[in-house]
């Protein structure tokens, strides 16, 4: 069962409308704010940043996935980012046929634990000579 993932989807497209016009009302509502005016845009901007990437992840990963992820996310909110960065890159250079399931997102979990720095400590023992 294979699933043509396109960025075209018209719910996403209803989420961008509605967060242009927010935005729109944000900056008409007042010019006095100074600083607060560009932090609230700012604050706007990743909101929308953050829900296009919740479109996005709900297109391609299927209910068990996004499950997964959300949990992981709990725990190592860091590993679950890259793990979102490697899937939509992924999706937006059209690599992906279908939606990831559980077992493919473990895999791609795997991998990026692969590739993450492990710390390793070694201990140099000096012999220890009694006879002094």
């Amino acid at each position: 069962k294979t699933h043509n993932i396109t960025m075209d989807d018209p719910e996403l497209e209803a989420i961008r409308a509605r967060r242009m016009a927010e935005m729109k009302a944000a900056q008409g509502g007042g010019g006095f704010g100074g600083g607060q005016g560009d932090a609230q845009q700012k604050e706007a901007q990743r909101r929308e940043q953050e829900e296009r990437r919740g479109a996005i992840l709900q297109q391609i990963l299927t209910a068990e996935a996004r499950e997964r992820l959300s949990r992981i996310r709990l725990v190592k909110p860091e590993k679950a980012r890259g793990v979102e960065d490697l899937v939509i890159r992924a999706a937006q250079s059209g690599q992906l046929a279908e939606k990831i399931d559980e077992p493919r997102l473990i895999a791609l979990l795997e991998q990026v634990a692969g590739q993450e720095k492990k710390t390793t400590i070694t201990y140099k023992r000096r012999g220890l000579d009694d006879d002094d």
